[in-house]
């Protein structure tokens, strides 16, 4: 092929690629601006992405990290099902594809592929409203189970009738079709203005990009076998531990979780697939976070988890805090086996604070940012969403507007930074009134043990709930009366190096 022709076929991969990207954010906004509860067009709790016909993840908008690395098996649990050209797939099963059961996927067929979007959804008929309870114990205490399945009127019907507020379930579910209408029409027009063979063999070649990409940035590390652990605070008290074993060999890592606690009675459990993802995250950070967001990139990562222990949890485990908080723990665990090697930023929060209020008329769900790690150049970030999660704050005008909740406070916790040559980001804190009877919620970690520093640096100072100015439990659910005040102190972030000249 002449050097013309290259530069031509290049060019129009790079054009199909940019494309395929496109349409994966286009389907994000439509999904957000469509979206019913502040949980999705507030705080964009929401992941959008497109897969080939052998169910390859080839571009996603860059959502939440916690939903990304897991929607493979999200799809690869329909294509056991033979999806038809029309058929639209739901799911939120964790042990069928899913992560948490708010978290309800779409699969959808397109000329080229599949489109998949997950979104949390602000309740799915939990005895707690919200569905994220402190104290579940089965799968199905936490709210609806879906399998993979066809979803049409009726069933989209049968379903929000088993949940709070269905007009707002209907809603957000039917901001997902639309979005999933958008990105079949776009890819159609992709198609038409490329030829659907070179659309597919674009795919091919952008799969295999991210691979080589990542297998290149692998290669600069050193090769070797570092270990670390770490602990969650379970509801009942005591210790759950984790291990990870990292082997870095030539262009592959392998990440082994041969150790680690079994699964508990609690909801800290989760799936395989989150155990993944929150893996897929680290690499990408320590290699090249700039790689073509595809499945290419997992493909040089090789994850094991013992059966049956708490990042490979089996059915029926309760696992509504398992994709928020042990994911966040896994991704400290990594990065701490990591850092035998390379210098990595010091420990974050290290959660995702989740705080659902609701009774029979309203929910409502957030996440709540804190103080990020500090790194090897820099001070880390204050009040931002660490690790796994990647949300907004909710707008105290939205919040108020849309629920009986009123904002009381929503500043920086200064001072909760670990000190060091660069200092840890300061965590927040969170103060809501609620102005009509409700239950509580709070799902939380790093309230007992700190967010470490690294090479010298000090540890953040550890989170608090209280309610009323009584201290919390950090995984507690309570009935609260009108008036009544919920306090969240999120951690801060570790500092990183030795303090100098006593700064």
């Amino acid at each position: 092929m002449c050097h013309e022709s290259v530069k031509k076929v290049e060019l129009e991969l790079q054009l199909i690629g940019a494309a395929l990207r496109s349409i994966a954010d286009e389907m994000g906004a439509v999904l957000i601006r469509s979206a019913f509860s502040a949980n999705i067009k507030e705080r964009r709790d929401c992941s959008t992405a497109l897969f080939d016909r052998a169910g390859r993840m080839i571009a996603q908008a860059e959502h939440i990290p916690v939903h990304l690395g897991a929607l493979p098996d999200a799809v690869a649990a329909v294509l056991e099902h033979g999806p038809a050209p029309d058929d639209v797939f739901v799911l939120n099963d964790p042990f069928a594809g899913g992560t948490h059961l708010p978290d309800i996927t779409l699969v959808t067929r397109t000329s080229a592929g599949f489109a998949v979007s997950r979104a949390h959804h602000a309740d799915v008929g939990a005895r707690e409203p919200g569905s994220l309870p402190a104290d579940s114990r089965r799968l199905d205490e936490e709210g609806v189970v879906i399998p993979p399945t066809r979803l049409d009127d009726t069933t989209l019907e049968s379903l929000v009738s088993r949940m709070r507020n269905p007009d707002e379930r209907r809603g957000d579910l039917r901001a997902q079709l639309a979005a999933h209408r958008l990105a079949a029409r776009r890819l159609d027009e992709l198609c038409a203005r490329h030829g659907a063979g070179r659309v597919e063999s674009a795919m091919d070649e952008l799969f295999a990009y991210s691979e080589r990409l990542v297998r290149a940035a692998i290669s600069r590390l050193p090769d070797g076998r570092f270990a670390a652990a770490d602990t969650l605070e379970p509801a009942d008290g005591g210790e759950l531990e984790l291990r990870a074993a990292v082997t870095v060999s030539g262009d592959e890592i392998e990440i082994d979780f041969a150790g680690t606690a079994p699964q508990h009675e609690g909801n800290l459990n989760c799936p395989l697939a989150v155990t993944r993802s929150a893996c897929y995250f680290v690499v990408r950070c320590l290699t090249d976070p700039d790689v073509p967001a595809s499945g290419g990139a997992f493909v040089p990562v090789h994850v094991h988890a013992p059966e049956g222990c708490l990042v490979n949890a089996c059915a029926p485990a309760a696992v509504a805090a398992g994709n928020v908080e042990t994911s966040s723990r896994i991704v400290d665990v990594v990065f701490a086996a990591f850092g035998h090697a390379l210098d990595v930023q010091a420990q974050g929060q290290g959660t995702m604070n989740n705080l659902t209020l609701g009774n029979e008329r309203f929910t409502y769900y957030e996440t709540v940012g804190g103080g990020q790690g500090a790194c090897p150049a820099a001070d880390g970030p204050s009040g931002v969403h660490v690790a796994m999660s990647n949300t907004l704050s909710t707008p105290a005008e939205a919040l108020e507007l849309s629920y009986p909740i009123r904002v009381e406070r929503h500043a920086l916790l200064l001072g909760s930074g670990g000190r060091g040559r660069h200092r840890g980001g300061d965590g927040v804190i969170r103060e809501l009134r609620v102005l009509e009877a409700c239950r509580v919620s709070l799902v939380g970690e790093r309230r007992l043990t700190a967010p470490a520093g690294a090479r010298g640096g000090e540890p953040g100072l550890p989170g608090r709930n209280l309610l009323n100015g009584a201290e919390l439990p950090a995984k507690v659910t309570r009935e609260l009366a009108a008036g009544d005040v919920v306090r969240v102190e999120t951690p801060g972030g570790g500092g990183f190096g030795p303090v100098l000249n006593g700064h």
